[in-house]
């Protein structure tokens, strides 16, 4: 498996998504420069539905530049995404405030959003799938959770950023260009970027063995696969934006400092990177449901009593360890999962289909999961709110995980003879 290929997608993806994660890292303050209404839960629900915009437009990215993948190949299809998403960090970083050009402020922000949230709709599938298959059998696990681990990557980096800025920044100029600095630098990587996937072979027309899935004709025949899918992503997706939301939760519910609502995710970002590679990695060699079942259970285990306990103590240790202890159990589901979903399609729909299954479900329960949590913890009052949603959310995932096809060749091809198939090629 080429070194360069891995680190292509992986940082392509990691790019990607560090501006995308870095907007919730920086809601309070982007919404103060958009909405300045004079009213802070106002301004923050206006930053996170303008947050929120760029999940519209992720179906109709998956279903374009998907399509694109599969009939005109992945290389292609990243680097379009890739170039798309550039321009559009440069667009939203650099736009004057409300203050300055008025109402046109906030609309070029939420029109730069669509633009990034239909390049990541067709990203995500098209660096998945890449990875996949360019790794061998036994190792698509592991190749496949460089997906989920690269997003970690990009939190963490944006994550320790928003901590370096509001660090080292006098508290006025942190409020007002804290956040634009941390996107013009993820944009001065995008030349870097275009330049390491231009240099990558196509695996389009690469033959493929050992595939999950038979040949067929469209997508009607992994119905079920496709279904299940959409509520397992879901369920992981409403758990990752919470999980990014916890720097503005921090501050705005708890009323802890920035850098320590900073350091929690700068600290879950890094456990799930460690644990989504470790779930991919465990999921070549004892297949890919045990590994999300044994994860996933205590995971929803944790959650009340985790937050109940950050809640009520409301210090740095409480804040960052319960962060820590949450993310380590969450990682290692989604360092199995990428891979059991995408080989369970034929090679023919893949890219597609899994960036509709990823981007419909995130499109729907991902856009809103930060706007519900925010609006339940003013109506209620409650800071328990976020944990028993996240509750509910994740007790559907696992029951649509026991439901899931297993899908890793350890569990389909008998050891010896996968041992010998691929020392024949």
């Amino acid at each position: 498996m080429s070194r360069r290929a891995i680190a292509a997608a992986t940082i392509g993806n990691g790019l990607e998504f560090y501006d995308f994660i870095t907007f919730t890292f920086f809601s309070i303050q982007i919404g103060q420069a958009f909405f300045p209404t004079g009213n802070a839960f106002t301004s923050l629900m206006g930053a996170l539905a303008t947050f929120g915009a760029g999940f519209v437009t992720r179906p109709l990215g998956a279903w374009v530049l998907g399509t694109f993948a599969d009939r005109v190949g992945r290389k292609p299809a990243m680097l379009l995404s890739f170039a798309l998403m550039g321009s559009a960090i440069v667009v939203l970083a650099l736009t004057p405030g409300y203050a300055t050009i008025g109402v046109a402020a906030p609309l070029i922000a939420i029109l730069a959003r669509l633009v990034q949230g239909f390049a990541l709709g067709g990203e995500v599938g098209s660096a998945t799938a890449y990875l996949l298959e360019m790794a061998p059998p036994n190792r698509r696990g592991f190749a496949a959770s460089w997906q989920g681990a690269s997003q970690g990557v990009a939190a963490t980096i944006g994550a320790s950023m928003g901590l370096v800025l509001t660090a080292l920044l006098p508290h006025d100029l942190a409020q007002t260009f804290a956040w634009r600095i941390a996107l013009l630098l993820g944009a001065l990587t995008v030349p870097f970027g275009l330049w390491v996937r231009n240099r990558i072979p196509e695996t389009l027309g690469l033959d493929e063995q050992y595939a999950a899935a038979p040949p067929a004709h469209g997508a009607r025949p992994y119905l079920k696969v496709i279904l299940l899918g959409l509520i397992i992503i879901g369920a992981g997706t409403t758990s990752t934006y919470i999980f990014h939301y916890m720097a503005t939760f921090g501050q705005a519910t708890l009323h802890l400092s920035a850098s320590v609502s900073f350091t929690a995710v700068v600290v879950n970002s890094g456990a799930l990177v460690v644990t989504m590679l470790t779930g991919g990695w465990l999921s070549d060699r004892y297949g890919r449901k045990p590994v999300m079942i044994g994860a996933m259970l205590p995971f929803a285990v944790l959650i009340l009593p985790m937050f109940l306990w950050l809640t009520t103590q409301r210090d740095a240790v409480s804040f960052i360890t319960a962060n820590f202890l949450l993310s380590t159990a969450n990682g290692f589901i989604w360092g199995a999962f990428y891979a059991a979903l995408i080989e369970s399609l034929p090679k023919r729909i893949r890219t597609r289909t899994f960036a509709m299954v990823y981007s419909g479900s995130v499109a729907v329960i991902g856009g809103s999961t930060q706007p519900i949590i925010a609006w339940l913890v003013h109506v209620t009052g409650n800071p328990m709110a976020p944990a028993w949603y996240l509750t509910g959310v994740t007790l559907i995932g696992l029951m649509a995980v026991f439901r899931f096809p297993e899908s890793a060749p350890v569990r389909r091809i008998p050891p010896a003879a996968g041992e010998l198939a691929l020392l024949l090629g």
